[in-house]
């Protein structure tokens, strides 16, 4: 990828006369790629993101900016009068509203907020800085960051939009930051290399992927890098709308059986006189809910999720006798059918295989439809599915992963 970007950036830097545009100061781009060099060195994670952006010469913008396809816009002037070391920190600021998606996620903001982009972009230069000036790296002066505006650092630019006051300053990063495109982005429309959206989201990754390794070998990625980088590779997920989806379709496919039922004659009795006909019943099934109360669960977090859990099912319908809970570590401990989670007894505290408690829940003279445990992931499984549904929702860091076969919720 950084190769390839490289290579088109020197077919086109035949194109970019000596002198600069309109006759201006000419461009020193040996300084300027000697700036990106050394941000690319001390940052290593950061070199294809910034190996992949072209740059484009630019009278109209003061200092550097950006917009949607990875174009960047350099004043010539400003490379003259900044130091190579404070070069090296703008180009990780530009690159970093690239890869922190700054201007599609202006795009989701109110309309209303949208319309001041100046203002957007402060709040996303408060987001940057603070990382980058914890990360020691040098900055122009001039630079806003959350403390110019009494504001603590670590939160996301949508956080600080409200707490800005009106026209904070009018600097311009271009429609890369704030999604509207800027009067200098104009000069972009020659030969100047882009990066499609798919490209730009597979460098994301691929720049997090490389952030995560620093981080395991190196150990001193910073935070709000970190955070990106999480957020990337382990997108945020509403676990309550993932379960309450699995319990529904579990539920849903453990009742489509239909039986006959005298209890409530069928409509088309009354045409047969002296004959009674059975109606037809989709009754909803039974719920089992394995709990693993070995050592390494806490009880808390157990007591927290099972609420969610018997919650997601008085929504479905499905309560009162209808549910069984088994506590269980490396042996079944107690068995309840319960109305409320304050009846639920979670002894236990010994080694753990749940296979014991999914056993006993299937082997019961009323056997479930559905069977949901809840666990840390660390005990054996059953080797084959069995004629109920089954879902593992898993609690904590990196559990591992249950055979292929089990639906799977993840709590985070």
């Amino acid at each position: 990828m950084t190769g390839r970007r490289s290579g088109r950036e020197r077919t086109s830097a035949t194109s970019e006369a000596a002198a600069g545009p309109d006759g201006g100061t000419a461009l020193d781009r040996v300084k300027l790629l000697a700036a990106r060099y050394r941000a690319a060195a001390d940052r290593p994670y950061l070199a294809s993101a910034l190996y992949s952006l072209s740059i484009v010469p630019s009278t109209g913008v003061s200092t550097m900016g950006v917009d949607r396809h990875w174009r960047c816009y350099v004043s010539a002037a400003f490379v003259d009068a900044t130091p190579v070391p404070e070069l090296a920190g703008v180009w990780i600021h530009e690159v970093a509203h690239l890869l922190r998606d700054h201007h599609r996620r202006a795009d989701r903001l109110p309309a209303s907020a949208q319309g001041d982009r100046l203002r957007v972009n402060i709040a996303q230069d408060c987001e940057i800085n603070d990382d980058l000036l914890a990360d020691g790296l040098a900055l122009p002066e001039g630079r806003v960051e959350p403390g110019t505006f009494g504001q603590p650092a670590g939160r996301l630019f949508e956080e600080y939009l409200p707490l800005l006051p009106p026209q904070a300053t009018d600097v311009d990063c271009g429609s890369g930051a704030h999604g509207r495109p800027a009067p200098w982005e104009a000069d972009g429309a020659g030969p100047a290399a882009r990066l499609s959206p798919v490209e730009a989201e597979a460098l994301r990754r691929h720049t997090a992927e490389g952030m995560r390794a620093h981080q395991r070998t190196r150990g001193d990625l910073p935070a709000g890098w970190r955070r990106w980088a999480d957020q990337v590779l382990e997108p945020t997920v509403d676990w309550r709308r993932v379960l309450a989806g699995a319990v529904r379709e579990a539920v849903a496919w453990a009742g489509g059986a239909v039986d006959y039922t005298y209890r409530r004659p069928s409509r088309r009795t009354s045409a047969l006189n002296g004959v009674v006909l059975p109606s037809l019943r989709r009754p909803l099934p039974r719920v089992a809910i394995v709990i693993d109360t070995s050592a390494s669960m806490g009880e808390d977090d157990l007591a927290a999720v099972l609420a969610e859990v018997t919650g997601v099912l008085r929504e479905v319908g499905v309560r009162g006798n209808r549910v069984a809970v088994l506590a269980c570590d490396a042996d079944v401990q107690t068995v309840s059918r319960v109305t409320s989670t304050e009846q639920i007894s979670l002894a236990g505290g010994g080694g753990t295989d749940l296979r014991v408690g999914i056993r006993e829940a299937l082997a019961g003279p009323e056997r479930p439809g559905v069977v949901i445990v809840l666990t840390d992931g660390f005990t054996p499984w059953p080797e084959e599915p069995s004629s109920s549904r089954l879902i593992a929702v898993l609690v904590g860091t990196d559990p591992p992963a249950p055979p292929s076969w089990i639906e799977t919720v993840r709590l985070g």
